[in-house]
């Protein structure tokens, strides 16, 4: 049998129907370890995007869903989380097979992190002030008046390849928590767990809640953001892309999420625990072989322990397996792509044009079984300036780049001058003077002692050009709401109304 007839395609899901792309075209999606064709998806277009956002806006009009209560949609939040963890292995296997993240992360962090969101959001939209009654005004007259926090409409969500399920979980929660209808463009390299999920969660939606429509950001992307009919749009991915859909969003006057790149400063202080900082600064730019936004890629070392932590750290790095990211002993699975391995091999060349020092690492790593994946081996820079082309560009892979500093004023400045803002984080035993430091870095999250310590009830997002909005917690309720006041009056004789007097001779 021919391979092209094995390989499974992942079509569209609108109105709660798998629905083949109307170009008939599809997508190769492969398989990062290896290089092969694992899958076909959806190659979309702005037809498709069409059909999708007609079935959301038409579900917005659905009593079943429209004027579902809250208590309906906390269970069905808790169903959701439910179905998550039932499912876990299927939906794990399918995102290493995409994404190259290994099994140990996504089985041990991901699908956990994901089933606790909607957890979470279960019980907060219970307590969630979707009607707040004002408190009474004698001025100009009595009134009873109530804000209304209503769903903001149609959600067009596009999510990033590094991390589909979670991220995917990080809009569509909130958004369904708060009684949107959502059309999600999901990433053409990694699509087939976002599929998978959504085909689970809509089980429990009426039709044309939950939409997915796969294909390329020019031939999707770009007609969800600029449909008429999306009221929002909530985006991971690139800088660059963030702002090309801010100003493609401004002529709708969309309400946009935007959660963008970063280039993560850790500082640490002379006083850090060395082995506490080795290992946890690599867990910082290892985990998911570097490819995530808020990773820890400029660590920024007191003189009086740069050597020592470099030596441990050289240690350890060289002692993490990278390898096949099916295998529970691997703890760095390939890059995603050929084109951002080359990307990769681009920023560590010019480190050292510019006369950084690569300590270990920078070379692709073979792997016996797997001579074609996209591996490379855990990268330590050294003697970088913080304006080093490596070191203030988002690289999004395994690299870190150590810079020196002497005063703590220093370091905060290093840290800061960045046009990112996502995450920063210092390492200390002095952990109330950490406080103080924190309140200095301009970082949507800033993390001491640790790195990658998000909770799905802390909001998590960006400062400066990593973006805006937050995602988890109840404050991502927030960007997925609209709020209207109304207010009633209760004098019924005009002539006692002060204000009518204004106008009127009584």
């Amino acid at each position: 049998m021919n391979n092209a007839q094995v390989l499974p395609h992942y079509h569209h899901i609108i109105n709660g129907e798998i629905v083949k792309p109307s170009s008939g075209n599809y997508i190769d999606v492969h398989c990062p370890a290896t290089g092969n064709l694992i899958a076909k998806t959806a190659d979309g277009n702005a037809t498709d995007v069409d059909l999708a956002v007609s079935a959301a806006r038409q579900a917005l009009k659905n009593t079943d869903w429209k004027n579902i209560s809250v208590t309906a949609r906390s269970k069905l939040l808790y169903q959701i989380g439910n179905t998550v963890l039932a499912n876990a292995q299927e939906l794990a296997i399918l995102e290493v097979q995409a994404s190259g993240g290994t099994i140990k992360r996504v089985m041990g962090l991901d699908i956990l992190a994901i089933a606790d969101l909607f957890f979470t959001l279960a019980e907060s939209i219970k307590s969630y002030p979707f009607i707040e009654n004002l408190s009474p005004k004698i001025l100009p007259e009595q009134v009873h008046t109530m804000v209304v926090k209503e769903p903001v409409g149609v959600c067009g969500i596009i999510t990033a390849w590094n991390f589909p399920l979670l991220l995917l979980s990080w809009k569509i929660a909130p958004a369904i928590a708060a009684g949107n209808t959502v059309v999600v463009k999901a990433s053409e390299l990694t699509p087939t767990s976002t599929f998978r999920l959504i085909e689970l969660v809509n089980q429990f939606l009426p039709a044309g809640v939950l939409n997915l429509v796969s294909g390329t950001g020019i031939n999707v992307g770009d007609p969800l953001v600029k449909h008429p009919k999306v009221n929002k749009i909530s985006f991971t991915g690139s800088t660059q892309t963030g702002r090309n859909i801010q100003i493609a969003a401004a002529a709708t006057l969309k309400r946009v999420t935007l959660e963008l790149g970063g280039k993560g400063a850790a500082i640490v202080m002379p006083d850090a625990n060395i082995d506490l900082v080795a290992h946890g600064a690599l867990f910082g730019i290892m985990m998911n072989s570097g490819q995530a936004c808020e990773s820890g890629s400029r660590l920024i070392v007191h003189a009086n322990i740069h050597d020592e932590l470099i030596a441990k750290m050289k240690t350890l790095a060289e002692k993490i397996v990278v390898g096949n990211p099916l295998d529970p002993a691997t703890g760095m699975g390939p890059i995603v792509s050929e084109q951002q391995f080359s990307r990769i091999e681009t920023y560590l060349k010019s480190a050292q044009e510019q006369g950084a020092h690569i300590v270990t690492g920078g070379k692709r790593k073979i792997i016996a079984g797997f001579e074609n994946g996209y591996f490379l081996e855990p990268t330590i820079i050294s003697n970088c300036k913080n304006d080093m082309e490596h070191a203030c560009e988002e690289i999004f892979g395994p690299v870190v780049s150590i810079i020196k500093f002497t005063e703590l004023d220093e370091a905060i400045g290093i840290a800061n001058d960045s046009i990112y803002g996502l995450s920063a984080g210092i390492w200390t035993e002095d952990v109330i003077g950490a406080q103080a430091v924190a309140r200095q870095l301009e970082a949507g999250s800033v993390w001491i002692n640790d790195w990658h310590m998000m909770r799905t009830d802390a909001p998590f997002g960006g400062m400066k050009q990593s973006g805006y909005g937050r995602e988890m917690s109840h404050n991502s309720l927030n960007s997925y709401t609209e709020l209207k006041s109304i207010s009633t009056a209760f004098e019924r004789d005009p002539s006692k109304k002060s204000t009518y007097h204004l106008v009127h001779t009584f």
